[in-house]
């Protein structure tokens, strides 16, 4: 055995570049792992890893923390609020770019449209002004499409769902880089451009998270760039609560709403919480919509005037006007079922179509023709639903941007125009605002179009999200229902139809996304009213439930889809007699604390060793005697063989790109050196015997606790024998079907 100055010097990384962007670890080593499955909803995928969110506590680990005095630990404090006031500013002005760059793009598009529609309105032939918008739709929309299939495809839809994974502790490839974030800005505008059924705030939650990932690791992957700041947050644990607090200062940029955006932190993304992690989160929401109101107030000509404090506001509800009776209760109820009915609606036709993409809109040439397509559909939809309408208004007193007249009167304009006239963001403060005039013919036509043009469009090869859509749709069926109800009631002072066109979006984006808590207070902000408290949230637990009986959360859907194995707060509730011995990982592959170089390397190369973290046993000259568990050692650790006094600063360069096995030289005259994990080991990795039942906490400990538990014969308690592995995945296939608890398959997809 030969002494630790000597054998840590084994294995120097050669000809590697640390800092290089090479290809994510899973991708560099294919694993033998069973079959590929033809895709459907009983699977589970193996190519996704945990995130490692608890410190590996061992010796070098302590060293260096103890290294750290008082003052170094309150400077890291101050570094983090810095790092969360960057966040909010940058985010704010992401938005504000997003938001702008829109405006005058959309702006020149319709101003071209319209000209060409009020000049074939003349002279006839109006089908060259379809063939026009229809063009201009599809090539706008192909741009955006190909940026995201053939550059960064993880870039595509909303982003939520992935942030929810990265939160829960699943490693999404690629979720939170630089380049992640270009396409996603990009080509949310180019889609929204496009004319599509889809809104920007959503992508803004994806977007804030990124930008937080990028500026807490004070460097940058893509660009190939460190900038030698920040490296104490060079950890999975660190940038998790740096993420939660991007995706509240993105919703606050969204939606003017920095308490939403805490609460939807809390309900939708982080699996951990603290008193000063909240605070955190909240000053980086505030900075966020702060930024943003200043910025567009300049832009907009009011520098003294902070009135734009979202991408999206509700306009103002009178508190006089708009109150409501305790009789409109149960219509508010009533407006939850719908909501919700409509919503699973939503979601079942989404997760079809969703099935047949992944089945055979697979390659990127397929996806970006069909992104053309739905573009082109939607312009067609909108010119012929504008064409049969004879729903005109009075110019005079209206406040519409692009004002129509096609076939309508002098002074007056095509109020079906206005729908497709107007960004999904501007179309929705019409459509709650209390002065808006609509047809109920054009309202129905409108919300059954628009209902199916919004199911079709989610899912497609483009930056896009939902929320907007959603709101859309609920506030044309709730106006509907509210000019309804006034004329039932001959015009009662509490039938609004403003009113209800609040509850309808409410109702309709919460039958959608589920949310509950968070929705209830972006509304309330979003309203700049508290008097809808209590209405709102009790139409959002309407149709949460009326939703959740019959589908999952749109949300949920599609991370299920991806077969993410995602940990939900609490296990089935049938799966608790379970226990450790029944959904544990055999056989183990387990390291002595004094090992052969040689077999450490052959361990990490095998490709039938799946897990990211090894038991390390006693090394027991005796092999009569059990061998017992002294700790866990992860893969990464093993991987990096460097000098003791430089380990930990190249395991954060290095973080979170390991390098491969492969990449590391070893002769044949080192891999007989002997090598002590007790210095890289964490001597206390959380244990579960194999007797344990599962209870509701369980599901937690590998999300937080590490990549993985060893279990051990209860049996030889004193010996603490590992006998198999509990992981995510082990875990995770588990889960709650229409026939009781069902378990999934384990493929390589």
């Amino acid at each position: 055995q030969l002494t630790p100055s000597s054998f840590l010097r084994i294995g120097q990384l050669s000809n590697v570049d640390l800092n290089e962007d090479i290809r994510e670890l899973e991708t560099e080593l294919p694993r033998q792992r069973p079959n590929e499955i033809p895709h459907n909803e009983k699977l589970l995928s193996l190519k996704y890893e945990s995130l490692d969110y608890d410190n590996s506590e061992n010796q070098l680990f302590l060293e260096e923390e103890r290294r750290i005095n008082h003052t170094a630990f309150r400077t890291v404090e101050i570094k983090r609020w810095v790092i969360c006031a960057m966040i909010g500013i940058l985010t704010g002005l992401v938005a504000c770019f997003i938001d702008i760059v829109v405006e005058n793009l959309a702006g020149l598009k319709y101003r071209v449209v319209k000209g060409n529609i009020d000049k074939f309105t003349e002279k006839g032939g109006l089908s060259f002004s379809l063939l026009l918008w229809a063009t201009l739709n599809a090539s706008v929309v192909m741009v955006g499409s190909m940026i995201v299939a053939f550059i960064e495809p993880v870039a595509a839809g909303s982003g939520i769902p992935q942030i929810k994974c990265y939160l829960n502790g699943v490693k999404i490839p690629h979720v939170v880089r630089l380049k992640t974030l270009v396409i996603k800005v990009c080509g949310v505008i180019l889609s929204v451009v496009g004319g599509l059924a889809v809104g920007k705030e959503g992508p803004m939650i994806h977007s804030g998270a990124v930008i937080a990932a990028g500026i807490s690791q004070g460097r940058s992957t893509s660009l190939k760039r460190d900038f030698k700041i920040f490296e104490y947050f060079r950890r999975d644990t660190e940038k998790r609560d740096f993420v939660s607090a991007g995706a509240a200062a993105g919703v606050s940029a969204a939606f003017g709403a920095p308490v939403g955006g805490v609460l939807f932190s809390l309900e939708e993304g982080a699996s951990f919480w603290n008193q000063f992690l909240t605070w955190r989160i909240f000053f980086a929401s505030m900075i966020s919509t702060f930024t943003l109101n200043s910025v567009l107030s300049v832009y907009h000509g009011n520098a003294w005037d902070l009135s734009s404090p979202g991408l999206i506001n509700f306009g103002r509800f009178d508190k006089e006007k708009m109150g409501y009776t305790i009789q409109e209760i149960p219509i508010f109820i009533f407006m939850g079922v719908v909501g919700g009915i409509l919503g699973a609606l939503f979601n079942a036709l989404n997760y079809w179509l969703t099935m047949f993409r992944i089945r055979y809109i697979h390659r990127p040439c397929l996806q970006v023709v069909e992104a053309m397509l739905v573009a082109a559909v939607t312009a067609t939809v909108g010119f012929v639903m504008i064409y049969c309408s004879r729903d005109c208004q009075p110019i005079q007193g209206s406040t519409v941007a692009y004002p129509l007249q096609l076939f309508c009167a002098d002074g007056e304009y095509n109020s079906m125009a206005t729908a497709f006239f107007n960004t999904p963001q501007t179309l929705t403060l019409h459509s709650l605002s209390i002065s808006g005039s609509y047809n109920p013919m054009t309202l129905g036509m409108f919300t059954l179009m628009y209902f199916f043009l919004a199911c079709w469009t989610y899912g497609l090869t483009v930056s896009a999200g939902v929320f907007i859509p959603s709101l859309l749709i609920g506030a044309a069926w709730g106006r509907l229902f509210g000019i309804s109800l006034s004329y039932l009631t001959k015009g009662s002072i509490w039938a609004d139809p403003g009113k209800y066109a609040l509850m309808g979006a409410a109702a309709q984006l919460g039958g959608i996304v589920r949310m509950t808590l968070s929705l209830t207070v972006i509304m309330m902000e979003a309203t700049g009213n508290v008097t809808y408290g209590f209405p709102i949230m009790l139409v959002l637990m309407t149709a949460k439930i009326v939703g959740d009986y019959f589908v999952e959360g749109l949300y949920d859907m599609h991370i299920q889809l991806q077969s993410v194995p995602f940990l939900h707060w609490e296990a089935p509730v049938t799966s608790h007699s379970l226990t450790a011995r029944e959904v544990m990982s055999t056989p183990v592959t387990c390291l002595r604390r004094i090992e052969r170089v040689g077999t450490v390397v052959d361990i990490l190369s095998d490709t039938s060793s799946n897990h990211n973290g090894f038991p390390v046993v006693e090394s027991n000259p005796d092999a009569t005697q059990v061998a017992g568990l002294r700790g866990l050692i992860l893969r990464s650790q093993l991987i990096v063989f460097v000098e003791r006094a430089n380990l930990n600063l190249v395991q954060r360069r290095a973080y979170p790109r390991f390098p491969p096995i492969q990449s590391i030289h070893v002769s044949q005259d080192e891999r007989e050196c002997m090598i002590d994990l007790s210095e890289f080991m964490n001597p206390s990795p959380y244990t579960v015997p194999q007797v344990t039942a599962r209870d509701p906490s369980a599901p937690q400990h590998p999300e937080g606790h590490g990549l993985c538990m060893p279990v051990w014969d209860c049996s030889l308690s004193l010996s603490r024998q590992v006998v198999g592995m509990v992981t995510r995945k082990d875990l995770a296939r588990y889960r709650l079907g229409k026939e009781g608890l069902e378990e999934l398959s384990l493929a390589q997809t």
